[in-house]
C-alpha cells in the first residue's frame, strides 16, 4: 500500500509545543512568528521532515499558515480546507480568520502592536510573500525579520524525522519524448534573448521535467528535491547528494550536467552576486533566501520550464492516454466490485475501499505511485473537500448515501485524477438533483469552444451557472493542472477565479466542480481534459480551441435526474459512456463487461 491510515496521535502535546515555541520567541526578542505548509521549495506536497505545520497544530491539509503570537494563534487556510482545519484543531487554541492571502495581515495588525517584530524562516517562504506582507504591516509599524534558524525545528529536535535520501531515477525518451538537451538548449537561448546570464530553478518539478529525471523525495510525486543553476552558456549544475545519482542516471545525464553538493549551492549564489551577474528568479516561487543572497543581481522573471513543462509534447499526449485507459479499466473493476459487495450486503468502509482500488491499480503491474492520498469520504465524510481517511475517522459505506473517491495514479507514462461520487443504493432526492446541477456544469467545462488567449477564469463560470441559478456554489476552483509522471497538481494553468494563465493547446487540466451539504454528502464529478485545437466555426474570425476528456470511467446514472438535462447535454453524456464502453470493454473480464454495459447504458 502506497497510503497509510494512521492519524497524528500526538495531539495532546501540541499546547505544549505552542508553549516552547512562545519562549523561543522571547529569546529571539519576537512577537509573532509565521508557520507555512511548504518547505524549501515551496512544495505543495512535502517530505515528512519538513511536515512542520502538520507537527505544531495537527493540521494535515497541503496547503495552509499558522501565526504564532505571544498570546494568539492563528490558522489560516482556504474553502477546501475549513471544515477540516476546525475538526483537527479544535479546541480553542487556534482561530481561523480566514485565507493567509487575505487576512494574515489584518490579523496581526489585530493582535500586534508598533514596534513588534514578526519572524519567519527565510527558506519557506517566496520573495513575493515577503515583500508584500513586509509592505502591508510597514504602515502598522510591524516589522518582518529572518530567523536565523527554524525556531519550530529547535523544538523538534531529535525526533524530526531525516530528509529524503530517495536515488534520483532516469526518465527514458520514450516517455518523456524531448531530450533533456534540447530542454538545455532551449533554455540557454531564451537567457541569452533575454540578455540574462543565469536563472536558478527551485521547483522539483521544473528540475525533474529539464534534466528527464525522477525520483521519490516525496510521498506520491515522483521528484527529486534539489536546486539547478542554469547559466546561459556552458554547463547547468545541480545541487544533489552525490550518493542519490547512480551509474545508471550519470550515464542518463551524458555529461551535460554538473553534479554538485547541496553544501556549496550558497557559495554558487555569493559568487553570481559577486560577478554582478544578472540572475533570473522567480520570486513567486523562490524562497526569500536566494533574492536576500543574490542581492541586486536577482532579476524578477517567471520559471522558465513551467510553461514548457505545461504544454505536452506528442510522446507525453499518447502516453497519458496509455495511461488513462489502464487507469480506467482498473477504476471499472473496482466500481463493479464495490457494486457487488453492497449488493450482497458486505460491509464496505472507507478504508476498505481504498485499499481494494489500489490493488486494482497494483494489478497492472505498472503503478508506480498513486498521485495523491485517495480522498474516501463515504455520507458526511464527502462533504470535507480534501479529507483523509484514518483509522479513528474510518466510516462504512451505508446504503441511501452517497460515497465520494478523488484517486490517481503515476505511472511512467502519466499522471492520473479522477473522482467519482457513487450511490450507495437509493440516493435522496436532494442528493440527486444537485449531483445533477454537477455534472450540468462540468459537460459545460467538457463541451466548451473557446478562443485562442482565453484565460481560466474566463471559463470557471460555464462550471457553476447552473448551480448558482439554484443559490449554490463550491468553494474550489474548477481545475489544475497535471503534470506528466510529475505532480498532480501543475501550473500555470488552472481553471478558478484566480487562473489568469492563458489555456494553451497541450495542456492538461482537471475538470471537477462540486457540492457539498456540510454533515450530509459530497459531490464531485471530476475527469482529467486535454486542451486541442477546435475547429473554425463557419463565418468564425478567431483561431479556437475545445477539450478533449481522457478520463475513462461511467459517470452514475442512478445519481442523474434526467429531466434537469438539456437534449444536448443528454447527448454528451450518452457519447461519453459509448466512448468508456468502446475503449474500456475489451479491457475487462465477463463479469465487468456485463457491469459496464450497464453502467454506459444510454439515457
Amino acid at each position: 500500500m502506497f497510503q497509510t491510515f494512521s492519524a497524528p496521535s500526538d495531539s495532546d502535546a501540541i499546547p505544549q509545543r505552542i508553549k516552547e515555541l512562545r519562549a523561543l520567541l522571547a529569546d529571539e526578542g519576537l512577537q509573532a512568528l509565521l508557520l507555512p505548509r511548504g518547505d524549501e521549495h515551496q512544495g505543495e506536497y512535502v517530505a515528512p521532515c519538513s511536515e512542520r505545520l502538520r507537527w505544531l497544530t495537527g493540521f494535515t491539509g497541503s496547503a495552509g499558515m499558522a501565526a504564532i503570537t505571544r498570546r494568539h494563534a492563528g490558522l489560516f487556510v482556504d474553502g477546501r480546507y475549513t471544515v477540516q482545519a476546525r475538526n483537527e484543531c479544535g479546541g480553542g487554541t487556534f482561530e481561523f480568520p480566514g485565507i493567509a492571502r487575505t487576512a494574515l495581515a489584518t490579523w496581526l495588525k489585530d493582535k500586534l502592536k508598533p514596534g513588534d517584530v514578526v519572524g519567519f524562516d527565510p527558506w519557506l517562504h517566496t520573495v513575493s510573500e515577503v515583500e508584500s506582507l513586509r509592505e502591508t504591516l510597514k504602515s502598522s509599524g510591524i516589522a518582518l525579520k529572518p530567523t536565523r534558524r527554524n525556531l519550530v525545528d529547535r523544538i523538534w529536535g531529535q525526533e524530526r524525522p531525516a530528509p529524503p535520501d530517495a536515488p534520483v531515477i532516469a526518465h527514458p525518451l520514450k516517455y518523456s519524448g524531448r531530450s533533456a538537451a534540447d530542454k538545455i538548449s532551449a533554455l540557454q537561448k531564451a537567457l541569452k534573448d533575454a540578455g540574462q546570464d543565469a536563472v536558478i530553478l527551485t521547483s522539483p518539478d521544473s528540475v525533474c521535467w529539464l534534466f528527464n529525471i525522477r525520483g521519490s523525495d516525496v510521498a506520491h510525486n515522483p521528484v527529486v528535491l534539489a536546486f539547478a543553476i542554469v547559466p546561459a552558456s556552458g554547463k547547468p549544475e545541480l545541487f544533489v547528494s552525490a550518493e542519490k545519482i547512480s551509474r545508471e542516471v550519470r550515464a542518463h545525464l551524458d555529461g551535460a550536467v554538473k553534479i554538485s553538493p547541496p553544501a556549496v549551492l550558497a557559495e554558487r549564489v555569493a559568487a553570481l552576486r559577486k560577478a554582478k551577474k544578472r540572475v533570473r528568479l522567480d520570486f513567486d516561487r523562490a524562497a526569500w533566501w536566494f533574492w536576500r543572497g543574490l542581492g541586486k543581481s536577482a532579476l524578477r522573471g517567471n520559471d522558465p520550464c513551467i510553461g514548457p513543462k505545461a504544454i505536452k509534447n506528442a510522446t507525453e499526449i499518447s502516453g497519458s492516454k496509455v495511461a488513462h485507459i489502464r487507469d480506467g479499466a482498473a477504476v471499472v473493476r473496482f466500481l463493479a466490485s464495490l457494486d457487488r459487495a453492497i449488493e450482497g450486503g458486505e460491509a464496505i468502509d472507507e478504508i476498505s475501499a481504498v485499499r481494494a482500488l489500489e490493488e486494482q491499480r497494483a494489478g497492472s503491474q505498472a503503478l508506480k505511485e498513486i498521485s495523491f492520498d485517495t480522498i474516501s469520504g463515504s455520507g458526511p465524510n464527502g462533504a470535507i473537500v480534501h479529507y483523509r481517511v484514518t483509522e479513528a475517522s474510518n466510516r462504512r459505506l451505508k446504503k441511501g448515501e452517497l460515497f465520494l473517491l478523488d484517486s490517481g495514479a503515476q505511472y511512467l507514462e502519466g499522471t492520473t485524477d479522477i473522482t467519482r461520487t457513487i450511490a450507495i443504493g437509493d440516493a435522496p432526492a436532494e442528493a440527486r438533483e444537485r449531483f445533477t446541477l454537477v455534472l450540468k456544469g462540468h459537460i459545460a467545462i467538457a463541451t466548451a469552444v473557446f478562443p485562442k488567449g482565453t484565460r481560466g477564469l474566463d471559463l470557471d463560470p460555464f462550471a457553476r451557472r447552473a448551480l448558482w441559478a439554484a443559490g449554490l456554489d463550491y468553494d474550489h476552483g474548477t481545475g489544475h493542472g497535471v503534470g506528466s509522471y510529475l505532480s498532480v497538481h501543475e501550473g500555470p494553468q488552472s481553471i478558478s477565479r484566480a487562473g489568469g494563465a492563458i489555456i494553451e493547446p497541450g495542456m492538461i487540466i482537471s475538470n471537477e466542480p462540486g457540492y457539498y451539504k456540510e454533515g450530509a454528502y459530497g459531490i464531485r464529478i471530476e475527469n482529467l481534459i486535454l486542451v486541442n485545437p477546435a475547429e473554425k466555426p463557419k463565418g468564425g474570425e478567431r483561431e479556437m480551441l475545445s477539450f478533449e476528456t481522457l478520463t475513462l470511467v461511467p459517470i452514475d446514472r442512478r445519481l442523474i435526474v434526467k429531466e434537469l438535462l438539456t437534449p444536448d447535454e443528454i447527448s454528451w453524456i450518452d457519447s461519453y459512456h459509448a466512448t468508456v464502453l468502446s475503449v474500456i470493454g475489451p479491457e475487462l473480464d465477463a463479469s465487468t463487461r456485463r457491469w459496464i454495459e450497464a453502467a454506459t447504458k444510454p439515457l
